[in-house]
């Protein structure tokens, strides 16, 4: 099945729409691009300038899947890259920047089921305007526990007034975002949020870890600063999850984090329409609301409650 679309005046051709991508709930391919014309208008500005790097699912979610940075060559014209150097196979890399409805469709056409921005623009590729905090439940412990984690730096933000913007991952955990505006490099961003989650961990030493070694974990949350680095990214806000139910990673309000019937995939490709018509979006002060992380990083540089 075979079908031509006319996207900003720009033609584009949509293939396989009948084949199955999630077998569980008989979703296909055009169920996902219908996904992102949903969101379109709300994930699109949370995209806008930043590299991209495409999940591509082409048998579905139970099929394998590989990760693309280099735009391919069949890509058409209309649709924006950024060359950036890499110390990979390629010297440079050719990033998709999804700027516009049709590049998002674009990129879902080719079975890119999750969307993955970097954290910085293309504008100051070193310097993000966004850093985050992933909040990742080792098992037996589960979302129950990244809540409430997320609850206790809720509360630490708060005595640095700062703001941070949560989203459920779609997966199993919870992602807390930062507006810094591209005042520091990734590496004054981790120490500054490593001495943040040092203070968790002090808090709830039974609960949460910043330890690196998976082994070593036990059954707590992991914060993970450590995703503040140049070129690693994260799945983006209202981007598909390639596991079963097809959930989607959605912001949520402090006080929905309070509320235990939360889950980690409380939405997903069936409601999410109706949840932006609710709520509209959640996550749009991110793209806003600058803020200092001065004082984390002067603390963090001097051990101030770390001894």
């Amino acid at each position: 099945m075979k079908v031509r679309v006319n996207i900003d005046g720009h033609h584009l051709d949509l293939s396989n729409l009948d084949k199955v991508f999630w077998p569980d709930l008989g979703l296909t391919k055009a169920d996902l691009i219908r996904h992102y014309t949903t969101v379109g208008p709300f994930i699109i500005p949370h995209l806008r300038d930043r590299p991209l790097v495409m999940s591509r699912y082409p048998d579905g979610v139970e099929g394998e899947t590989f990760y693309q940075k280099e735009c391919p060559e069949y890509a058409p014209e209309w649709v924006k890259t950024v060359a950036v150097p890499s110390t990979g196979k390629r010297s440079i890399v050719n990033y998709i920047v999804c700027n516009d409805l049709g590049t998002l469709l674009w990129a879902a056409n080719q079975a890119c089921i999750e969307m993955h921005p970097w954290l910085s623009r293309v504008s100051s590729l070193d310097h993000p305007d966004l850093c985050v905090l992933d909040l990742d439940p080792n098992p037996p412990a589960g979302f129950a526990d990244a809540r409430q984690t997320a609850l206790i730096i809720r509360e630490i933000l708060a005595r640095f007034q700062l703001r941070g913007y949560p989203k459920i991952s779609g997966a199993t955990g919870i992602h807390i975002y930062l507006n810094v505006g591209g005042r520091y490099s990734y590496q004054e961003i981790r120490e500054a949020l490593g001495y943040l989650a040092a203070l968790v961990v002090r808090i709830d030493p039974d609960r949460c870890t910043i330890e690196r070694k998976v082994a070593d974990r036990g059954p707590k949350v992991y914060i993970d600063y450590l995703q503040n680095v140049e070129g690693k990214t994260i799945a983006s806000v209202y981007s598909v999850r390639p596991i079963p139910k097809a959930p989607v990673s959605t912001p949520v309000d402090w006080s929905e984090l309070e509320d235990p019937k939360l889950s980690s995939q409380s939405f997903h490709m069936g409601n999410i329409k109706a949840r932006l018509k609710e709520k509209g979006d959640l996550f749009h002060g991110v793209l806003t609301d600058t803020q200092s992380l001065d004082e984390l990083l002067r603390l963090a540089r001097d051990r101030v409650g770390l001894i």
